[in-house]
């Protein structure tokens, strides 16, 4: 087996569906199986998934065990030379799961992939990015960055210096479309299942690069990618699970270099971000039903 694809699935089963049908319209010409861990769903995935596209294992979890630890039941299952998670709300194009198998058959010190993501409308998504930062943190969706949206912080950590046109090695991929060598994900043990949503793909990537590998994104591959499928089902709490994995993420790989002065302040900044977010999806929603 060449190739493995694990799609997490959580109450989400027609895009499921319709990532499914996508690789089987545009199949890989590696040997390559596909692999569904559904997240304790209640909407009927399994009955669906498997009534629509019976080709498919899948596995289903007791529970919702979040991005990291459901990705991770799927790896034992995966025979493939490489392993490739894609979300459930992603779709491929021609030739995307040739290139990018190409691509790491080229190139043995490359141990991660990501192919270029593009919104809905064909327009870029940033899904390669340096690793984050303090500055990052207080420019990225913070007022601060909505007043000054040209920051160099965010241009920094989006990369928008370049034109995301070539093959470039960077510091982290997106999770929605993440390849990876079988050799090193059993060297890394899989995600970190402490994250239970965000940042497992930063870190493993941080992980990745420790190891002396290269992460590397491959533009020629298109994957489209409809954006917070699952996440958007329950914004409040992925907002909390997002500030939690981003000091979950700082505590595991900054918290000794970061100068002692600063330390204090982490956490009463991340609650402050947090609550910001909150206070204005809160706000968005409350107009939505006073217009």
């Amino acid at each position: 087996m060449v190739l493995s694809i694990i799609i997490l699935n959580w109450n989400t089963k027609e895009d499921t569906i319709k990532c499914l049908l996508s690789i089987q319209e545009h199949p890989s010409k590696y040997e390559t199986e596909v692999i569904v861990v559904d997240n304790a769903s209640s909407d009927g995935s399994r009955e669906r998934i498997t009534e629509r596209c019976p080709w498919v294992k899948i596995i289903v979890n007791p529970k919702n065990m979040g991005f990291g630890a459901g990705n991770n039941r799927g790896i034992p299952a995966a025979g493939g030379e490489f392993i490739l998670f894609l979300n459930s709300d992603t779709l491929i194009t021609e030739g995307a799961l040739d290139g990018i198998v190409d691509f790491a058959k080229q190139h043995s010190d490359i141990g991660v992939i990501g192919p270029r993501l593009l919104n809905s409308d064909g327009s870029l998504q940033y899904s390669c990015r340096r690793f984050p930062n303090l500055a990052a943190g207080f420019f990225r969706n913070t007022p601060l960055g909505r007043l000054f949206p040209h920051n160099r912080y965010t241009r920094d950590y989006l990369m928008n210096d370049w034109d995301h046109e070539s093959e470039r090695d960077v510091d982290w991929l997106s999770g929605a479309a993440l390849m990876i060598r079988r050799e090193l994900l059993k060297t890394l043990g899989g995600f970190d299942e402490r994250f239970y949503m965000y940042c497992e793909d930063v870190d493993l990537c941080y992980r990745t690069h420790q190891q002396g590998w290269r992460v590397t994104y491959y533009p020629y591959a298109k994957i489209y990618h409809r954006i917070g499928r699952s996440s958007d089902k329950v914004p409040t709490r992925m907002t909390w699970f997002f500030h939690q994995s981003m000091y979950l993420f700082y505590k595991k790989h900054y918290a000794r270099s970061t100068f002692i002065l600063i330390r204090p302040f982490i956490i009463p900044g991340l609650i402050a971000r947090a609550s910001g977010q909150l206070i204005r999806y809160k706000w968005r929603n409350l107009r939505k039903r006073l217009k």
